[in-house]
């Protein structure tokens, strides 16, 4: 992606996360990306193409913050719970509007079938957490990943816009990463049977 097309999808990501998937239209990404009108046409032709230009920034954004957080073999389950906790609270405050146009693009995919291609981008992580767990000696890494990623992306839904955003303490706060790093580590003693 060049760094026009990145520009223009970060002012999309923001779009969808402030003004929902209706919000999304190549006027308002030329509004919030301060350009000329047609300029984020001129590189997205198409309302699905400025979606799945959407979804590969993403996707982008959040492999480089994985990669960053150094989620490798071999990890000690408490080590990598922390790890897993400290990348989910800052896609709770700093990354807060990535994940909610994340979760507005997989919600628009469900209803729209030339958008499923985006549901795609959720097998990286299971990998990914297949490939720990692996290596870390669960029993059935294949299943038990799908399940682990459930529940990260469960806990990190209802952290940010569900029940536990009502009483959970303040995303960054170390009470929040504590608490994070504490469900974490529980399921991972659960799946590792630990």
């Amino acid at each position: 992606m060049t760094e026009r097309m990145a520009a223009l999808a970060d002012a999309a990501i923001h779009v969808v996360a402030t003004k929902g998937m209706r919000g999304l239209t190549h006027r308002a990404v030329d509004a919030q990306a301060g350009v000329p009108t047609g300029s984020t046409s001129a590189y997205f032709r198409t309302r699905k193409a400025l979606v799945e230009g959407v979804v590969q920034r993403l996707a982008d954004l959040d492999t480089a913050e994985v990669a960053e957080a150094r989620l490798t073999v071999p990890l000690d389950p408490d080590l990598l719970a922390e790890s897993v906790a400290h990348v989910l609270d800052r896609w709770m405050t700093t990354g807060r509007e990535r994940t909610l146009a994340r979760y507005a693009c997989l919600l628009e995919a469900t209803h729209h079938h030339e958008l499923r291609g985006i549901l795609a981008h959720g097998e990286q992580p299971r990998a990914q957490a297949r490939e720990l767990l692996a290596a870390l000696g669960a029993p059935d890494p294949e299943r038990q990943s799908r399940e682990l990623v459930a529940f990260v992306d469960g806990l990190l839904f209802d952290r940010l816009v569900g029940a536990g955003a009502l009483g959970a303490p303040a995303p960054g706060t170390p009470e929040s990463v504590a608490e994070l790093t504490a469900a974490i580590r529980a399921a991972l003693r659960g799946v590792l049977g630990r």
